[in-house]
């Protein structure tokens, strides 16, 4: 099982840092939507909200499910640990310690994706329920 490790340092981590990367673009892209788009250009509230509220379920996906990949290399890394001590029928207290850090190295990293995801997810969800007020007063005639 000596493979283990490359398939949590470029399989887990990779897949996280791929998620982080998505999760960036579509707030980027939605971002850049919001600041061009023009509300009246959208008969009703709904058609509007679609619009603002595409591909967000894309950064909120990658927040929830971060931490599970992350733990996922959790557990691949002790099923290595034990794997290694049975293999070798002693305990050597460093490569214990050594397994446990690399298991800790994906829940680490799973945090470091889903912590900011969320926060992005949070920025874009606000930043659309305002600018669907805006529209519902617009059609309703109150100036904001």
């Amino acid at each position: 099982m000596p493979s283990m490790k490359y398939i949590i340092d470029y399989g887990i981590i990779g897949v996280l840092v791929l998620m982080s990367i998505l999760a960036v673009a579509v707030y980027i892209e939605r971002l850049r939507t919001f600041r061009k788009i023009v509300p009246a250009d959208y008969k009703t509230v709904q058609a509007y909200e679609a619009v603002l509220t595409k591909r967000m379920y894309i950064v909120a996906t990658v927040g929830s499910n971060a931490p599970y990949v992350g733990l996922l290399g959790t557990v691949l890394g002790i099923m290595h640990t034990f794997y290694a001590i049975g293999a070798k029928g002693t305990t050597d207290v460093n490569m214990i310690m050594t397994g446990l850090a690399l298991s800790l190295k994906a829940t680490a990293a799973g945090l470091v994706t889903a912590i900011p995801a969320i926060i992005l997810y949070n920025i874009l969800n606000r930043r659309a329920n305002e600018l669907i007020l805006l529209k519902e007063a617009e059609n309703e005639g109150e100036t904001v």
